[in-house]
């Protein structure tokens, strides 16, 4: 079943509840396996091959330890809508009943993050259930399914065809009532807002969003940007959401109407008692997923539909809407939002230029000396959250495919996903940008890059910290709190003796170097990406807020 859906490669950490499925792997050189020393790191490596590929990844751990390993990377791919088959060996049914170790419900325990999860129980089953683990993971909205097999039903031979799941036809249209409701609203726009999410990068739509947005003359942001749903150096291009931020919701309160295409309305993870979409803003949401329609806040239009189906239909018919005069308007602006988004520009050469000297760097001057070496075909993987914005300032990301970062917020992911989006781009060069903090979740990836010569550079954002939770203690104390005068000791906080990537790195086969001087960052970087194999480059910079 898996060479009938074309999977090449499966992403594994073998146990002895895979015996005879790791025994029938020989016969089928065809498939590669790529061993992982943790679980995690499998389902993260899996998680980047599928995102770069658009196609259900396989993978294989091993009963209830190593479901429970990998539980927090199937987290992220299941808030991030991963296509992927994650499987597991599990005990032979035949001792069920005599409680022998590490055996449990498997499938309930992958249920809560999986679209789909179900246990085969004989051989018989297996070209039905495949099929339908494949079908469920690639129809939108897409996402990871599980798969237990126990023992015996590895052990089992049956007589049956051979038939994959099919191709699957998933540009669904919008209702066209509702388009062209949708596109009365918006062409009479005085100040429209486009949010953009995920969604639209894995349905292939964002040069559909960006014909809507320059025909609105619309502000364009993004809820979250670990896709390429919108080119980042497009001028009506804003950023990212924050809806923890008062200036953000302010700037919101003034749109009139607020399309959301493929994307969740909206999520945080810290409380505030304002709602983030003011009452007077029209909402129109257009996704693929039913689910998120209407989810929490009063929706004026609701399009279940492809994202990019439903952006060309929406395009087509908001300019039939623009009259002359709309159409001057819009120009105007797209004018003025351009101003802005390069004053923004501006105020980033600025804080580079003040920061350059800065011993340890600045990030800023740590992504603007990596924006000067990257090649430009190059695929950067991101899992470094506060150096994300720098990155954002000093390097553009047009070409869909081109960056994938971190969903759901499990830490771990930046390590093996950077492999995995290697594997699926042997041609291309990768780099993961991984912060010091989220890179021991997963540092066995080191070994699996070495031991197939994987030839990814990861570039290590060394500030000495779990860096987010001082930011996030501030924000606590100043914003939530209230408190002006507290001093945070930020327990728990910081790395003492500091983490050496460099050092870590050479432990595991893998080429390593650590750069304290600015004035060596760029060679080192240029070095380690022309290097026909895998190389880790630790950039000790500032860590002060």
């Amino acid at each position: 079943m898996l060479v009938a859906e074309g999977v090449e490669c499966i992403f594994g950490n073998p146990g002895t509840s895979e015996t005879p499925f790791m025994d029938a792997l020989q016969d089928y050189p065809q498939i590669k396996y790529y061993l992982a020393l943790q679980e995690a790191t499998v389902v993260g490596m899996a998680e980047g091959y599928a995102r770069a590929t658009g196609k259900p990844s396989f993978a294989n751990v091993h009963i209830v330890g190593g479901l429970a390993n990998a539980m927090g990377s199937l987290y992220n791919s299941y808030r991030g809508g991963t296509p992927m088959v994650l499987t597991a060996g599990n005990t032979d049914t035949r001792i069920y009943h005599t409680d022998p170790i590490l055996t449990g419900n498997l499938v309930e325990m992958a249920g809560q993050y999986t679209k789909w999860s179900a246990q085969v129980t004989h051989a018989s089953e297996v070209p039905m259930v495949m099929r339908r683990a494949f079908k469920e993971a690639k129809t939108p909205p897409t996402g990871p399914v599980f798969v237990s097999f126990p023992w015996d039903a590895q052990d089992e031979e049956a007589d049956l065809d051979i038939v994959p799941s099919s191709a699957g036809y998933h540009r669904i249209r919008p209702d066209a009532d509702a388009v062209t409701r949708a596109a009365e609203l918006l062409a009479q726009a005085e100040n429209p807002i486009i949010v953009v999410g995920d969604r639209v990068s894995q349905s292939g739509g964002a040069s559909e969003a960006v014909e809507v947005a320059e025909l609105l003359g619309a502000k364009v942001y993004s809820a979250a940007y670990t896709e390429v749903n919108f080119p980042t150096s497009h001028p009506q291009y804003l950023g990212l959401v924050n809806v923890n931020r008062a200036a953000t919701r302010d700037r919101f309160a003034e749109a009139d109407v607020l399309l959301a295409v493929g994307v969740g309305v909206f999520s945080s993870f810290l409380y505030t008692p304002e709602p983030f979409i003011s009452a007077h803003t029209r909402l129109v949401h257009l996704d693929n997923s039913s689910r998120e329609l209407e989810k929490v806040y009063p929706t004026e239009i609701g399009m279940l539909a492809d994202p990019k189906t439903g952006l060309q239909d929406l395009a087509d018919a908001i300019r039939q809407e623009m009259s002359g005069s709309l159409q001057e308007a819009a120009k105007t602006r797209a004018a003025s939002i351009a101003n802005e988004k390069g004053q923004a520009r501006a105020a980033f050469q600025s804080r580079l230029k003040e920061r350059w000297d800065r011993n340890p760097m600045s990030v800023e001057r740590m992504m603007t000396e990596l924006s000067q070496v990257l090649p430009s075909n190059a695929i950067v993987v991101e899992e470094a959250l506060t150096s994300r914005q720098a990155i954002y300032d000093a390097i553009d990301f047009d070409e869909p495919g081109s960056y994938h970062g971190l969903r759901g917020g499990a830490l771990g992911w930046g390590m093996p996903g950077t492999v995995g989006v290697q594997l699926a781009n042997p041609h291309r060069p990768v780099v993961g940008i991984v912060g010091d903090g989220a890179s021991m979740y997963s540092v066995q990836a080191l070994w699996t890059a070495a031991r197939y010569n994987v030839p990814v550079t990861w570039v290590i954002c060394n500030n000495r910290s779990y860096k987010i939770l001082k930011v996030n203690m501030e924000v606590y104390l100043r914003n939530m709190l209230k408190d002006t005068q507290r001093k945070s000791d930020y327990v728990g906080t910081d790395f003492s003796p500091p983490l050496d990537l460099a050092a870590i790195a050479q432990g595991f086969g893998v080429h390593g170097r650590r750069v304290e001087d600015p004035a060596e960052l760029g060679p080192a970087l240029e070095e380690a990406i022309g290097m026909n194999g895998p190389a880790l480059v630790d950039v000790v910079i500032d860590g002060s807020l």
